[in-house]
């Protein structure tokens, strides 16, 4: 894929255009007194990356910053420190820059390693198709990665042109209200341009990261922002909505309304990476009617005075919800907890606990004294 920037840029403002502020200014400057050149990462491929500077966008090989770290890796949206022209070839990345805020999520692999998705990111749009059935259940998952990440997210239910009926697509939009606290959701239809302006009203200014799973839409939307086409779109089975992956590297592009965005591959899975803050926020009402329980340490499970568990009965707290929670906060725990050598030892404690007391109680039932 080629590059090129979406605006017309003198020098002297290419940085500025990609988010380059004073604060950025001051930590480059131990590597402007090597005499390296500023840059922000648009793209990375094999070791390689393409790299906005005030010259232009330059190629540069990463192989001094490889760490062993997956998480420390060069990523899209990285601010560099780069060879200047003529002190090498290949010219190189030198450092870079601490990052501010950092999408990532678990691997698929079984190595329980993290993946760095999009550096330094203000905004999450994750985007969700309305022409299959929605999946509160991922919905949540992104939004507990992007609050992880520093990020504000939002919400777009894309290809809303296909739900006609003005009075279900607010049903919808509530259903997803419903698991986004504090979280706007936008339909949007790149078709007819409904909630176009206010999308693009939201990520002007700062750096914005697309997400959502392959056929959501994101390639569509990266063309509408961005003004011209430069993402390919393709069309997502009429069968099960999914689609083939267009985006098959983390690509960065200047908005003509100010502000960049950072459009990603579609993610088949979504797993959590040291997510408990990010859970929290989701699920900000269960965390809310925790602090009312009887028991600082209550498990929502069984324990008297549990205000969570009057909640499921009373009908203000839906089954789903509480499920979800629990559901994610074992999974991060489980993941944590593998590189993690105290917390494996208190989950053990925790389950030897746990399996005595099961233990006596069934003992007590044999014994005869409960019928």
């Amino acid at each position: 894929m080629s590059f090129s920037l979406s605006r017309d840029f003198s020098s002297s403002d290419l940085l500025d255009a990609h988010g380059w502020d004073s604060g950025w200014a001051a930590d480059f400057a131990p590597y402007a007194a090597q005499g390296l050149v500023p840059g922000r990462v648009i793209r990375v491929d094999r070791g390689q990356c393409d790299v906005a500077t005030p010259e232009g966008v330059v190629r540069a090989d990463t192989a001094f910053v490889t760490p062993h770290d997956p998480l420390r890796v060069v990523c899209t949206g990285d601010w560099a420190a780069v060879d200047p022209e003529g002190a090498s070839d290949p010219r190189y990345v030198r450092a870079c820059l601490p990052r501010r805020t950092a999408f990532a999520r678990s691997t698929s692999s079984k190595r329980s390693e993290g993946q760095i998705l999009a550096a330094n990111v203000d905004h999450a749009v994750i985007a969700v198709s309305l022409a299959v059935e929605l999946d509160l259940g991922r919905i949540e998952r992104f939004l507990a990665l992007a609050w992880e990440s520093g990020a504000q997210p939002t919400i777009v239910l894309s290809k809303a042109d296909l739900v006609p009926d003005p009075v279900g697509l607010s049903y919808l939009v509530e259903d997803v209200e419903t698991v986004a606290p504090g979280v706007q959701v936008l339909p949007v239809s790149s078709t007819t341009g409904e909630g176009l302006d206010v999308l693009s009203a939201t990520v002007a200014g700062g750096t914005t990261v697309l997400l959502g799973v392959s056929g959501a839409g994101k390639s569509t939307l990266a063309n509408v922002l961005v003004g011209h086409d430069v993402m390919t779109v393709q069309a997502a089975r009429d069968v099960d909505g999914k689609g083939r992956h267009t985006t098959t590297t983390r690509n960065l592009f200047v908005l003509p309304g100010g502000g960049v965005l950072i459009d990603t591959p579609g993610l088949r899975g979504v797993g959590l990476w040291d997510a408990e803050t990010g859970v929290g926020q989701v699920f900000s009402e269960i965390e809310d009617l925790a602090g009312n329980c009887r028991f600082p340490d209550c498990a929502h499970e069984a324990e008297p005075g549990c205000a969570v568990l009057a909640a499921i009965d009373d009908g203000t707290l839906p089954v789903r919800r509480l499920e979800s929670f629990r559901k994610l906060l074992r999974e991060n725990q489980r993941l944590v907890a593998k590189t993690d050598a105290r917390l494996r030892n208190e989950i053990r404690k925790d389950w030897k606990r746990k399996g005595d007391a099961g233990r006596a109680a069934m003992e007590f039932k044999r014994s005869g004294r409960v019928r």
